[in-house]
Order: structure tokens, then C-alpha cells, then sequence
């Protein structure tokens, strides 16, 4: 005999998508998670995944700051993947929908 649970889909469900406005003091790696977080139906203290099994939370906030010059930098976007889901920083938000 199978096991015929529903499989948990962790909010994927088609077109599904989350938008988390980030502050200007927020680190984008802390906006992603808590977006991410958000997009499963999860508490982000007790979220089943870990970011930085993904990405390197370090080199995210990295990506966003300003230059050693104190010129801002030219990134726009960065996108990457979380098991079903696209997780996307821009400089003042995340977006996180299903793939």
C-alpha cells in the first residue's frame, strides 16, 4: 500500500507569488528570508530552509551596498533558486514566486 498524503506544497501553488518591501536599513539576505518565509506559510524563526544553504547571505548584502568609494552599485536584480521557488532581491524588495 502507497502512502497517499497530500504532499506539503509549501504555497507554490500556480502563480503564487509574494512581494516584501525591504527598508533601507534591512539587509537583503534578512528580506529574503522573511520573503521566502512568507511565501511557505512559515514563522521566519522557524522557517524549513535555510538560506545559506542556497546563497551566501554574506556576498547578497554585499552585492547591494555601496562601493568601497561610496558610490552605489549597479545591481538591479538577483535571482536565484529555493528548491520550487525563484527568489528575486532588488534593491528595495523581494519577490519570491513558484516555478
Amino acid at each position: 500500500m502507497t502512502d497517499q498524503r497530500p504532499r506539503k506544497s509549501y504555497g507554490c501553488e500556480l502563480g503564487r507569488r509574494v512581494r516584501y518591501d525591504r527598508t533601507a536599513s534591512e539587509p537583503p539576505s534578512i528580506a529574503a528570508a522573511t520573503a521566502l518565509a512568507r511565501f511557505r506559510d512559515e514563522d521566519v524563526t522557524a522557517a524549513s530552509t535555510r538560506l545559506y544553504d542556497y546563497v551566501d547571505p554574506e556576498a547578497l548584502d554585499a552585492l547591494f551596498e555601496d562601493t568601497n568609494t561610496g558610490m552605489p552599485r549597479a545591481v538591479e536584480e538577483v535571482t536565484f533558486h529555493v528548491d520550487d521557488a525563484a527568489v528575486t532581491v532588488y534593491p528595495e524588495e523581494v519577490v519570491v514566486s513558484a516555478e
